[in-house]
């Protein structure tokens, strides 16, 4: 049992080194048609939670709510190309009533999208649990990456070790 706990926890803090100073991740959820459309939305977390769950705030008007209530499934990107960082999180959406979680996660950030603070009626706060997450950390600089992908085209061969490539399943 110590094992998975440990594999958890080195799962959630992997994760959270990767995306922790990306403020927006793109929420993607199905629409009524059945297309799939995605949104910005700003991490609201300071740390991924034993849950895994990710919060952000979103309007109760809007397609988003709507389609949410309907729908909770979902996926976030974040991508920090200037680190060479890309995540995926696939997940179930709910939306929480806790009016002393939605104080603990307030930010001026926030407030510039809901003026009447954490208590705003307007302020629907989503969890989102993280069920699968997909990473990609390129740790060569840009001139070997050019470097090793030069060398595949002329090779013909796929360019190697760029970089560490996981999926990581969440309880």
């Amino acid at each position: 049992m110590a094992a998975d706990t440990t594999t958890q926890s080195n799962a959630h803090s992997t994760l959270w080194k990767m995306i922790r100073d990306i403020r927006f991740g793109m929420l993607t959820h199905r629409t009524a048609t059945g297309s799939l459309h995605a949104h910005p939305l700003t991490t609201q977390n300071q740390h991924l939670d034993e849950s895994s769950e990710l919060y952000f705030f979103i309007s109760r008007q809007g397609e988003l709510y709507e389609r949410l209530l309907t729908d909770g499934e979902v996926n976030v990107a974040y991508a920090d190309p200037g680190q060479d960082r890309y995540v995926s999180l696939s997940g179930q959406a709910r939306f929480v009533d806790d009016p002393a979680r939605k104080q603990a996660l307030w930010s001026a950030m926030a407030q510039a999208w809901f003026p009447g603070g954490a208590d705003d009626p307007n302020l629907a706060l989503l969890a989102v649990r993280i069920r699968h997450a997909e990473y990609w950390d390129v740790h060569e600089s840009k001139m070997v990456q050019l470097f090793k992908m030069a060398k595949a085209a002329v090779t013909g061969e796929q360019p190697r070790n760029l970089g560490e490539h996981q999926e990581v399943s969440m309880p």
